[in-house]
């Protein structure tokens, strides 16, 4: 015997909304269009509460972000002050080393 599907019980608000909706995603609807689903989803609550759910869903980020998608940057080592110096100095003589055949002169 062959299994009988239950009937979805369907208002006229819900399809004209699904078919709104497709209209839409696909980008052509209409300004009028627009404005009819515009009112029945500030019209019907059960309606209004689905299109609210999806659209929280969409926005809230994801429990736990993807590890593959952040960068990992280096530590960085902060300098003491014996390592300041150090540089200065490194940074001092590295401009002014003079080639020795300008001392002969």
């Amino acid at each position: 015997m062959k299994q009988r599907r239950y009937l979805e019980r369907r208002t006229f608000n819900q399809d004209r909304f699904d078919i709104l909706i497709k209209r839409q995603q696909k980008g052509v609807a209409t300004f009028n269009e627009l404005t009819e689903l515009d009112a029945i989803v500030n019209r019907d609550p059960d309606i209004r509460e689905s299109v609210l759910e999806e659209m929280q869903a969409i926005n809230d980020p994801p429990d736990e972000p993807n590890r593959e998608g952040i960068a990992q940057t280096p530590a960085v080592k902060t300098q003491t002050w014996l390592d300041k110096i150090a540089s200065f100095f490194k940074r001092l003589f590295a401009h002014t080393d003079v080639p020795a055949s300008a001392l002969i002169a």
